[in-house]
């Protein structure tokens, strides 16, 4: 153990967040998104959700401030009903971390794949929240 690191955040997870450099990405994935064939590096935090994770790794990632868009989530697929809530959590998570909104950048649910095959790490959680996918861009300090 050390001081002032989350329990959440497993050696696996701090090493990735280490070897991360400015711009590289990663995803949170929900238990619905095929991590294992879509990542680089794939770190398991099964019994977790989402938001938890989310606010553990964003004391210690900076987000990249020189992107439009350093936070980008999946967009509802056309002709579904669901309406993803989860989101307004992300934003008052970041908002809590930075002072500041980092607009969320909806993308569709391939392009998302694609983008995630060339993110850095994929973090595959239990999270059961649909649409509650997210990348974020690793910034500077």
């Amino acid at each position: 153990m050390l001081k002032g690191i989350p329990p959440i955040i497993s050696p696996d997870l701090i090493k990735i967040l280490m070897e991360m450099g400015h711009g590289d990405e990663i995803v949170l994935a929900d238990g619905n998104f095929p991590s294992a064939s879509h990542a680089n590096h794939l770190i398991r935090c099964d019994g977790h959700g989402i938001p938890e994770l989310l606010t553990a790794i964003l004391e210690f990632l900076p987000i990249d401030t020189y992107v439009e868009f350093p936070v980008v989530g999946m967009d509802v697929v056309s002709g579904d009903t669901v309406e993803p809530i989860i989101w307004e959590k992300y934003e008052e998570i970041i908002y809590e971390q930075f002072n500041y909104s980092f607009p969320i950048k909806l993308i569709d649910r391939f392009e998302f794949y694609e983008r995630t095959k060339n993110a850095y790490a994929v973090v595959a959680t239990s999270e059961t929240a649909q649409y509650a996918n997210i990348i974020l861009k690793k910034g500077v300090i």
